[in-house]
């Protein structure tokens, strides 16, 4: 004997072994043997086998139309063998009643199960709309198969005409044309990203990044809207003159020239160190519409052969310390010892400056080295100027060295290399240059006394500004923004406001105008100024901006990252030199990129590797390389710097 039970939602049908009470032992065509209740038993059969049952049923099923069987049930609760005798007639075949059976259970939007083996029909009209939105589905279905194919071959629909953007940053996962597009991807075994470029619907793998940083930073665009239109003034007719000649020092790309210097020689043998710092402060008020976008922005975007400025070009057009004429500033004076290279005194003036020279680092780095500092030699602009500040910023400097030694921390580390990139089209030039070269360190070395000096006036009179902090306290390495002053320990100070960047930081910006108003009211700066103390705003700024600078800053890299593949490339680079930084971290030694390298074994930290490159993504931005020789196994390790 045979039964058509039901277990766990499934009917089945099996032999029957033994029967006790209401309780069957049954074995399934399977083999597996299991125990069933009565009450879960819709009827016994002798013939044909259980398999037999099944399969036919299963097939006899599908022959049913739903349409009519929905019209031949009542609207009253009833049990599938019944439905079976009204649509096969009183006497239906066991194959028969089992096929309806799972003919009906397995159609819940025409029947609903209300019980073992009992069913209602659906209401009509509810019928009606889920028939409607199967159909839908159906359709939609069929549609993205159709995008699909034509995506797997390549070819971007036409249907996603203007829609490669929102596909890209912001896509609908539920939508379609998001999933034909992930579907397709992963069929093909690439990503996304990378299908649509192959597609055409990304013009590059350079516009793909971009369009995925805009889309979250930028959605409504780069452009200043009404503020650009906002007229600035910068006060120059109500400033004093400065008494010496300023020039800056920065890269050939730089437009945002926030900072100049002029040095002096008095008559006592001291000299008078002036560092000029870009004043938007004097022509931008709290709360004005040039404010409101820089608040937004909080940073100028820096990228490889790209950036996206803080304030908009007819602002920066007229407070940079561009040369050839007068500029409105903020000027830090250092009264000098011309020996010891000692401060003497300083003073904070706003005024007028004349920037006669806009030096570049680009062409000056190698006619300014310590040796020709310190013959005097060379046919530059400034040159006995900067041969002057060349040693005091080295006492800055060894003086900054003591201070982190009293913190705990070791010297910083000499000859660190940065990298230049140069964008011309697809194309990247990459060259390396000292970080501790003369120009970088005269540049550096003032902006963090600045910094320093200004952080502690703000703090004397009694107002708060924006410090960057830094304190072993916070963890290895961790800088945060705060608005009261605390060490910076990794630069060696005992606080740091950034102030020398108003052009392209907000922070320095709004630390200006709290300057401002220490160096115009004295003593009762605190009654006047932009940013009073406990002001929840600045807490804002200060959250703000850390988060957004870090955002910033790591879109930098990841762009930096994507040029360093480009170069790898362009260069049909399959080998290159490495160190090893850590564990299986290791460092090119021709382009700043960093690799991890799965396996790589136990070396000496600071060992120089030769590496195969053994494919490039410059769409996921990986590398993947494998070891070829370790060139120098007892190197020592290479400790690095702390930035500011």
């Amino acid at each position: 004997m045979n039964i058509f039970f039901e277990e766990s939602g499934a009917f089945k049908a099996g032999t029957v072994l033994s029967r006790q009470d209401n309780a069957f032992q049954v074995e399934l065509p399977g083999g597996r043997r299991l125990k069933v209740k009565g009450r879960d038993v819709f009827f016994e059969f002798p013939a044909p086998t259980a398999v037999d049952l099944m399969q036919t049923a299963s097939a006899r099923a599908q022959d049913i139309d739903l349409d009519f069987l929905w019209q031949c049930a009542s609207d009253d609760i009833f049990h599938f063998s019944a439905l079976a005798d009204e649509y096969f007639g009183a006497r239906a075949t066991s194959e028969n009643r089992a096929a309806l059976a799972l003919r009906v259970h397995h159609a819940p939007v025409y029947f609903r199960r209300k019980g073992r083996g009992q069913y209602q029909r659906a209401p009509e009209a509810q019928l009606k709309a889920a028939l409607a939105a199967l159909e839908r589905r159906q359709q939609q279905a069929e549609q993205q198969a159709a995008y699909e194919a034509e995506l797997k071959a390549r070819r971007w629909p036409a249907a996603f005409d203007g829609k490669a953007l929102m596909l890209l940053t912001k896509p609908d996962k539920n939508a379609i044309e998001s999933k034909a597009l992930n579907a397709a991807a992963a069929a093909l075994g690439i990503s996304a990203g990378q299908l649509m470029l192959d597609c055409g619907a990304i013009a590059s793998v350079r516009a793909l990044h971009e369009a995925r940083f805009l889309a979250e930073y930028f959605p409504r665009g780069t452009g200043f809207g009404m503020a650009e239109s906002y007229a600035v003034k910068a006060p120059l007719d109500e400033l004093p003159h400065s008494s010496a000649p300023a020039f800056s020092i920065d890269d050939t790309s730089t437009t945002e020239i926030d900072d100049a210097f002029s040095v002096e020689s008095l008559t006592d043998g001291r000299l008078r160190i002036g560092i000029h710092i870009a004043a938007p402060a004097l022509g931008i008020a709290r709360g004005d519409p040039i404010d409101a976008q820089a608040r937004t922005r909080l940073s100028t975007v820096y990228a490889p052969g790209d950036k996206i400025t803080m304030l908009p070009d007819s602002v920066v057009e007229r407070f940079t310390l561009k040369e050839g004429g007068e500029r409105p500033a903020v000027s830090l004076y250092l009264i000098v010892d011309g020996t010891a290279y000692d401060v003497i005194a300083t003073e904070t003036r706003i005024e007028r400056v004349y920037v006669a020279h806009n030096l570049r680092r680009n062409t000056l780095e190698a006619a300014v080295t310590e040796q020709t500092l310190a013959a005097r030699i060379g046919d530059y602009p400034h040159r006995d100027e900067i041969a002057a500040l060349w040693p005091f910023v080295q006492k800055r400097y060894e003086l900054r060295q003591q201070a982190r030694s009293g913190y705990g921390l070791k010297r910083e580390a000499p000859g660190i290399v940065d990298f230049n990139f140069n964008i011309e089209g697809e194309r990247v030039i990459i060259t390396p240059r000292r970080r501790d070269s003369p120009l970088n360190q005269i540049v550096a070395e003032l902006a963090i006394l600045t910094n320093s000096i200004w952080g502690e006036v703000l703090a004397k009179h009694g107002i708060p500004g924006i410090y960057r902090a830094q304190q072993r306290a916070f963890g290895p390495s961790r800088t945060r923004m705060q608005i009261t002053p605390a060490p910076h320990e990794g630069l060696g100070v005992a606080q740091y406001a950034w102030s020398t960047s108003p052009l392209r930081r907000y922070t320095d910006l709004v630390n200006q105008w709290q300057l401002l108003a220490c160096v115009r009211n004295g003593v009762t700066a605190k009654l006047v100024a932009p940013f009073r103390p406990q002001d929840a705003d600045l807490y804002a700024i200060a959250q703000n901006f850390d988060e957004t600078y870090s955002a910033y800053l790591d879109y930098q890299r990841r762009m930096e990252r994507f040029w360093c593949l480009r170069w790898l490339k362009q260069e049909q680079r399959t080998r290159v030199h490495a160190t090893l930084v850590k564990e299986n971290l290791v460092r090119f030694d021709e382009i700043p990129l960093h690799v991890h390298i799965p396996g790589l074994g136990t070396h000496a930290l600071g060992a120089r590797l030769l590496l195969e490159i053994v494919a490039l993504d410059e769409v996921m931005l990986e590398v993947s390389c494998r070891l070829v020789q370790v060139l120098n196994p007892n190197a020592p390790r290479d400790d690095h710097q702390i930035s500011d």
